[in-house]
């Protein structure tokens, strides 16, 4: 297979593609949990229950912790398109990457305000370690990666644990939850951001660090980063290849993983081991079914020579992925919190998935819309207009 090099602005369509797939998913996630809002209605006739158990299953099999994961790999890669255009420029762009974290510290603070389920905080923290990394070589970059993707942490402290039989673990998110879960389904409009700005955001962030998101994140950057290094998602032999190993492995690994998962917890007495036993093997599971998506979405792209229609349709949803990201979280929270709608009481998941599917394409249309006259979306825009600021744009 003797494929031209693709051009730059065709390069990114499978990328902007598979953002827009792992947006989809977030946004049909969030729904399903009511926005951090949990409530599973019992007035549903039974019929409608079993439905509803079954949609939820599903949605979360295929997608919970592996959408999240999707979108952490392709911030790694959009790194290392910017890193490596400024350097085209003789441009060294550190120093501007630690000020776009800086910006977007920014945006998460405003999507904070309405949902106590933000990752871009996360995000514009731990993507500070691509900085010492990016000038490393391949391997070395790889073998950090790899050795945070198995969460070291987690296996120090379950370790300790089974050492020291007094040794407890407490989910210390757990009261933050408690208290946002009451503003948000009671409080008035002002009550929710009030308390989002202090309580919500303990919730959500303590929660990301004890259930093993660091790490992961850390590690899921690096390996974005080298993903777009290597080219592999520009069609190549070298990279069909890559991708097919991938996609092999990974159904291979899963199956011990996933068993490891489902059977294996119930045999552990000690919850402190169990605790951090059960975040390594839920990480690694995660990964490595993200890794079929993510394998097996790019080899369709790659089938085709512009990738399938549904492939392109979803395009313009990843280019304004930070947009959509915030504005679906205000859309959400708006339809199922206490000061809004309230419909968290009465829908179960079918009736949110419908929801979900409704606020997609309405932002779907919206990307569309705004793409057809502007380059960017409204925040993206903001982003990187901020980034360049006092410097010539490049």
């Amino acid at each position: 297979m003797n494929t031209p090099i693709l051009k730059p602005s065709e390069r990114l369509k499978v990328v902007d593609s598979l953002r827009g797939f792992a947006l989809l998913a977030i946004v049909l996630l969030h729904n399903l949990e009511h926005y951090n809002l949990y409530f599973i209605p019992d007035f549903y006739p039974e019929w409608l229950q079993s439905i509803d158990k079954f949609f939820w299953d599903i949605i979360f099999f295929l997608f919970a912790g592996k959408a999240y994961a999707t979108f952490s790999l392709l911030f790694g890669f959009s790194f290392y398109i910017q890193f490596s255009n400024a350097r085209k420029k003789g441009i060294d762009f550190r120093g501007r990457f630690a000020w776009r974290m800086f910006l977007l510290f920014l945006f998460s603070q405003f999507h904070a305000l309405f949902y106590n389920g933000d990752i871009l905080l996360l995000y514009a923290v731990v993507g500070l370690v691509l900085i010492p990394v990016c000038k490393l070589g391949d391997k070395i970059v790889l073998a950090i990666a790899l050795f945070l993707l198995l969460q070291p942490y987690e296996w120090g402290r379950m370790m300790y644990a089974a050492f020291n039989p007094d040794y407890a673990i407490t989910n210390r998110y757990v009261p933050y939850a408690v208290l946002s879960g009451q503003v948000t389904s009671q409080g008035t409009f002002w009550e929710v951001l009030c308390s989002n700005i202090w309580t919500g955001q303990l919730y959500s962030n303590i929660w990301q660090v004890e259930a093993g998101r660091l790490f992961q994140t850390a590690g899921l950057f690096m390996l974005g980063m080298l993903l777009g290094r290597r080219r592999y998602f520009e069609k190549s032999d070298i990279s069909c290849r890559v991708w097919h190993r991938i996609l092999k492995s990974g159904i291979v690994m899963f199956i011990p993983l996933y068993c490891l998962r489902i059977f294996v917890p119930d045999y552990i007495e000690n919850s402190s081991v169990k605790i951090p036993y059960t975040i390594i093997i839920q990480s690694l599971s995660n990964f490595v079914f993200m890794a079929i998506l993510i394998s097996a979405f790019t080899l369709l792209w790659f089938k085709k020579e512009s990738g399938y229609k549904w492939q392109n349709f979803i395009i313009p949803y990843g280019r304004m992925s930070l947009t959509n990201y915030i504005t679906q979280s205000i859309i959400g929270v708006a339809i199922y919190y206490g000061y809004g709608l309230c419909l968290y009481r009465g829908t179960g998941a079918v009736a949110t998935l419908l929801i979900g599917v409704t606020i997609f394409m309405f932002q779907l249309l919206f990307s569309r819309w705004w793409l057809s006259k502007h380059k960017q979306g409204p925040f993206e825009y903001l982003w990187r207009k901020a980034t360049w600021i006092g410097h010539k744009r490049i």
